[in-house]
């Protein structure tokens, strides 16, 4: 008998060598370093960015490799470092703070590749360097918001009820609701039933009272929200600033991890990552006496802010509206070219204010500025405790009845504007954060990283191609060839993966498939020996001994290849990345040791009569 592959099975092995080997070219390219100049929304890239950028270089004798206008942004590519954080420097001093100047890594990859759609392998924050957050949520300061939320639409809807009450206030994470009748009590009490569900109704007949009381459930779901829409928001700053392959998740049940490979320079993306803040647009308490309010006596259902411009502003305790609405922020200048940021709401916002200028033209309204900051110390439950600090950055008369477009102004420069607008642009967070670990990666650490990883790659790969070689003969070198084939399969299908990233546990993972890989070989190999010795022919050894270790090696396999999957879907980030290179590995590892080593074996001794092989 011969062993021959028909033709398809081996157009089949050249086809998919091929497209990895394609695929996995970009990665013999490298990086330049690079600077990254991005629009705000108040900004445009186009051919004049491109024009300022190299005069700008020019005019600082900076000789760039590149600089194009990629997408939405202008990459200006640089030959060293030092050139790149001049680069930075210079750009950043000819545009202003008009466009966001990041420093950044870009791939090298030719143009003919990218037509293709081949990039280079994606790497992770160990291997790039870049920078890591890992930020702590107030959960308690998101309940607040949620039931204050529930407070004021209360309030609203009894009044529009003409339910008469005599406070509804805020108790810890219920609403208590005190009317002034029995009658009022009893149809607070028909309307209030069921209407807010995750809320149970706790009735006091005697004192005419109402508690409203988050269940559980309502709680849990409260901080889930507060999480994922904290994720969320984070994702849009960090678009905001320009990073490529960011990672933003949840870890644990109040934590975020922000990794943002490549950033070099961290002090922006900590800024704008770090920073919490909103607005709430309140009604100035021109009523009562703010003598009397910075003395102590402030009147009931009225707080006490201090004002940007100095002194203090005394506002009404119901809030008009919050940040949340807000769908647009851009910053600009007023007529008189003071700084001044304009807002766009949503739907819902902008019915709310429409709701609550039309009676109050002529009344002043106060735009309130709240930011999140730590104080250092923790509750009993080892939680961060957040301090508010507020306070007025803008008074204006309200001279018509506001809609879903307005502007703020009182603004004391335009980069406060700019940070500002863009805050609010990227979304108010639903509860503040606060950076609890922060850790810097630097690209030649990142880069040493790669070197060891890359040794242990190669020292790996060298001792097993000399045993091979060594105790296998010519079948040897067939097994070696098929595991350089699976080091390129493995780099090419993780090319191609959209959001595939490689991580230091990552290349531990194909280290490990190094070895693993040879080991089907080594189960044939061993079983055509076998065959030998039973003096069947070479032809029938062959034959025998790929088709008796197939189902040896697939339950080898498919066990590792479980442990890998539940790897990846119960890990976190750096167990994720080993997962997924092991996983991967083991795949292409199958395809090469079965297929592809058949397909040479057939090749070089299946079409022809032998009487001895070496094995």
């Amino acid at each position: 008998m011969l062993n021959k592959f028909p033709l398809w099975k081996n157009l089949l092995v050249i086809f998919v060598l091929a497209v990895a080997a394609l695929y996995a070219l970009p990665n013999l390219y490298g990086e330049d370093y690079a600077v990254q100049v991005s629009a705000t929304r108040t900004t445009t890239i186009d051919n004049s960015t491109l024009e300022q950028v190299e005069q700008a270089l020019d005019q600082a004798q900076i000789v760039p490799k590149s600089v194009v206008i990629e997408g939405d942004q202008v990459l200006v590519r640089v030959t060293n470092d030092s050139d790149q954080l001049e680069a930075r420097d210079v750009i950043l001093r000819a545009l202003g703070n008009q466009y966001v100047v990041a420093l950044n890594l870009a791939a090298a990859t030719p143009d003919w590749l990218e037509s293709l759609g081949a990039e280079p392998l994606k790497l992770g924050l160990d291997l790039r360097g870049g920078v890591h957050f890992l930020m702590e949520v107030d959960m308690a300061e998101a309940v607040r918001k949620i039931q204050d939320q529930l407070r004021d639409s209360v309030r609203t809807e009894l009044r529009d009820e003409r339910i008469r009450y005599t406070a509804v206030n805020r108790d810890g994470n219920d609403v208590v609701i005190t009317l002034r009748t029995a009658e009022d009590f009893a149809a607070a009490d028909s309307y209030l039933n069921n209407r807010y569900p995750g809320y149970d109704e706790v009735t006091d007949s005697d004192a005419f009272s109402i508690r409203l009381r988050m269940t559980e459930t309502k709680l849990q779901e409260t901080q889930d929200y507060a999480i994922s829409q904290n994720v969320t928001i984070l994702r849009n700053r960090v678009n905001e600033l320009g990073v490529a392959e960011p990672l933003v998740q949840r870890q644990g049940a109040d934590r975020i991890v922000v990794q943002l490979p490549g950033v070099q320079d961290t002090a922006r993306a900590k800024e704008i990552l770090g920073a919490t803040a909103t607005l709430e647009f309140r009604m100035v308490d021109s009523e009562n006496s703010m003598l009397e309010a910075e003395r102590g006596r402030v009147p009931f259902g009225s707080e006490l802010f201090p004002n940007r411009q100095g002194g203090n502003v005394l506002l009404k305790e119901d809030v008009i509206l919050t940040g949340d609405h807000i769908v647009n922020a851009t910053a600009g200048f007023d007529e008189y070219q003071r700084p001044q940021v304009s807002i766009s709401l949503d739907g819902a916002g902008g019915d709310k204010m429409s709701l609550a200028t039309r009676d109050n033209v002529g009344n002043p309204m106060a735009t309130l500025f709240i930011e999140y900051k730590a104080t250092g110390d923790r509750d009993a439950e080892g939680k961060l405790v957040f301090e508010p600090l507020a306070e007025v950055i803008n008074i204006a008369t309200i001279n018509s009845r506001l809609g879903s477009n307005f502007r703020i102004t009182g603004i004391s420069s335009q980069q406060e504007a700019q940070n500002l607008a863009l805050l609010l642009r990227a979304g108010a967070l639903i509860a503040p954060i606060q950076i609890v670990e922060e850790r810097t990666i630097g690209p030649s650490l990142g880069q040493e990283n790669i070197n060891m990883g890359m040794q242990a790659i190669i020292w790996g790969f060298v001792m097993v191609l000399v045993f091979m070689v060594v105790y296998y003969r010519k079948f040897g070198l067939v097994a070696n060839a098929a595991l350089a084939a699976n080091l390129v399969l493995i780099i090419g299908v993780m090319s191609m993966i959209p959001g595939a990233t490689l991580t230091l546990p990552g290349m531990a993972g194909i280290v490990l498939t190094v070895g693993m890989a040879v080991d089907a070989n080594v189960l044939i190999f061993e079983r055509i020996r076998e065959e030998i010795k039973a003096k069947r022919s070479p032809q029938q050894a062959i034959h025998h001994g790929y088709d008796s270790a197939l189902s040896t090696i697939a339950d080898a396999n498919i066990t590792t290849l479980i442990a890998a999957i539940i790897l990846f879907a119960v890990g976190t980030g750096p167990i994720k990345g080993f997962a997924v290179t092991l996983a991967i590995g083991i795949i292409t590892s199958m395809f090469t040791a079965i297929v592809g080593t058949r397909a040479v074996v057939n090749a070089i001794w299946g079409g022809k009569r032998i009487d001895k092989l070496s094995v």
